[in-house]
């Protein structure tokens, strides 16, 4: 399954997890006035597999080369991506003008791990699209169970 990928860096990988971590990292600093994500979880195995498949997706993204993959260019996978992330962005932005309903909670959930599976999908990326989907039904789960 390994023979057509080589270890390498794709400075793209990266950038797509840091545009999607962005609005965490600010949250980390700056609390939303109403921050229900920062309650105690209720599903701590999920969140543990969902943290192992995110580190082994992230670094299949960033390390994990397919030979055959095409050179970077606005395909429909990569514009999904952008569409997801922009989401992503919106759900946040909800979120820090108090709403927590469930639509923004998936907003805040489904989009970035969309955007993760297509970015994989148009690098042609198969271990991370299996690591990614994995974790974006533990991270469904984590919001479905504690917050909706």
């Amino acid at each position: 399954m390994l023979k057509n990928y080589r270890f390498g860096f794709d400075i793209w990988g990266l950038i797509v997890f840091l545009a999607v971590m962005l609005p965490s990292f600010i949250w980390y600093a700056v609390p939303a006035p109403v921050d229900v994500l920062r309650a105690e979880s209720n599903t701590p195995v999920i969140d543990t597999i969902g943290s192992v498949l995110q580190v082994l997706f992230i670094t299949c993204l960033c390390f994990l080369i397919n030979k055959d993959r095409e050179k970077l260019h606005f395909s429909l996978p990569i514009i999904l991506m952008i569409a997801c992330i922009l989401l992503y962005y919106l759900g946040w932005i909800l979120y820090y003008c108090g709403m927590t309903s469930p639509l923004v909670i998936l907003l805040m959930t489904v989009p970035p791990c969309a955007a993760f599976i297509f970015f994989a999908i148009d690098r042609k990326n198969l271990p991370a699209i299996l690591l990614s989907s994995g974790f974006a039904i533990c991270h469904l789960l984590f919001a479905i169970i504690n917050f909706i």
